[in-house]
Order: structure tokens, then C-alpha cells, then sequence
């Protein structure tokens, strides 16, 4: 699918967290992150996904879930807007003798897929940096570079309730934050990701994901904020 590079087209650089731009902040930004995504590879071969397959990881970061990948498919093109993000990433899978990863600086607006549909697409806390109205047009996106069939598993901070509850679940949600700045993310962090992001309603989001062609097949929220669905290509 061709980049988009109309004058109107958004700036998915000047959209990106500061940390995800500064090398100084990056390996700070990999330690935040957690976990390598079990049970995202555990959805995914759930349909089908395995050792014949290419993934494309859209916001890959620092590569967590790109490297977990890679032993389990053919190849995983990861893709991110971060400078910072892909040099970490490519230093990382060098280091650890991963030959399958292909490193791309784009977003989810201009990344030109080349080849054959793929297989799967992964993408953790990205999304949110796009408005709705680019959202819609990012999945509609992923859908072209998906082969019929193909998989879509998406995480992130999406809002599980109606605006008259926002008050008790974002206030709830922040007060949870850590203490500990070096390992995650404070109420601080929490409190400037609902003022500045993107986060959605679940009930504007699924409409757009079917809109853009796909059957939900999985769904799974946490604390009426985490959200994970696992989507089929029609």
C-alpha cells in the first residue's frame, strides 16, 4: 500500500512520545515496558500463525515483541517512526543474532509495504498517537497489507466505559500509577497520556475496525482501560 504524502497528511514524528525520540530515553522507555508479549504470540497462533508466516510489528519500539517473534516466523519487518527506537532495535537483534528482522523507519500512515500480503500484524501502545480520524485510515491500511484471512492483534489504552464514568475510572487508573519512575509509569505519566494522547472509546474503535474489513474475534479488557483484540481479515 502506497505512503500517504498529501500536504494534509499528519506528522506521525511530531505525534510520537518525546522519550521514544531521544536516545537518552530509550533504554529508559525499554525497561518501562514489561513484558514480551506471551500471550500476544499465543493469539496469534491461535489462527494460524507460525514458522511459514512474515509479520509486520507497526510501532515496534524496542523490538520486545519483534524479537519474540522472529523465532516463530519466517521474517518480521519492524517498524517504527523513532530514529532513536530502530537503531536500539537493530543494535539489539544484531547483538542477539536475529537475522530476521527487517528494520523500517515509517508509521502507520508511511510505511510503503513492498511484496506479498503478509500474514500478521502486530501493534502495541501506538495507535493512541493518532487521532480518530486517522485511526480509521491506519487500520484501513493495515488491512491492505493483510492477506485474506490474515491477523491483526492490537493493544492498547482504550477507554471500556461511557464519558459519564471517566471521572471514576481515569482517576482510579491514575492513582494506580508507580512510584518507581525508572521501572514504569507514575500517576504523572498516566494523568499527561489522557490530557495529550489519543486514546479512544471502545465503542469508536471496534466500529472502525470492522469498518476497515475485519471480524473481532477476541477481546480482552483490563481494568476498563487495557484493551486487546485479535481481528481476522475478511
Amino acid at each position: 500500500m502506497a505512503t500517504l504524502a498529501e500536504p494534509w497528511t499528519l506528522d506521525e514524528h511530531a505525534h510520537a512520545d518525546p522519550e521514544q525520540l531521544d536516545r537518552r530515553f530509550v533504554a529508559a522507555y525499554d525497561r518501562k515496558q514489561g513484558e514480551d508479549g506471551v500471550d500476544d504470540l499465543a493469539a496469534l497462533h491461535r489462527h494460524g500463525f507460525g514458522a511459514p508466516s512474515v509479520l509486520v510489528d507497526l510501532g515496534a519500539g524496542t523490538g520486545r515483541f519483534a524479537l519474540a517473534a522472529a523465532p516463530h516466523c519466517r521474517r518480521v519487518v519492524a517498524v517504527d517512526v523513532s530514529p532513536a527506537m530502530i537503531e536500539f532495535l537493530a543494535n539489539r537483534a544484531r547483538e542477539a543474532g536475529v537475522t530476521n528482522i527487517e528494520c523500517v523507519r515509517a508509521g502507520f500512515l508511511t510505511y510503503d509495504h513492498e511484496g506479498p500480503s503478509v500474514d500478521a500484524v502486530h501493534t502495541r501502545n501506538a495507535l493512541h498517537h493518532l487521532p480518530d480520524f486517522w485511526k480509521a485510515i491506519s487500520l484501513e491500511r493495515i488491512a491492505g497489507m493483510l492477506r485474506a484471512g490474515g491477523i491483526l492483534r492490537l493493544r492498547d489504552i482504550i477507554y471500556d466505559f461511557r464519558p459519564a464514568e471517566a471521572d471514576a475510572v481515569i482517576s482510579s487508573w491514575v492513582q494506580g500509577g508507580t512510584t518507581d519512575a525508572v521501572s514504569g509509569y507514575t500517576p504523572e505519566d498516566l494523568a499527561e497520556h489522557v490530557r495529550t494522547e489519543h486514546s479512544t472509546f471502545r465503542w469508536l474503535l471496534e466500529p472502525m475496525i470492522e469498518a476497515a474489513g475485519f471480524d473481532i474475534v477476541e477481546t480482552e479488557f483490563e481494568r476498563s482501560v487495557y484493551g486487546r483484540y485479535t481481528c481476522v481479515k475478511r
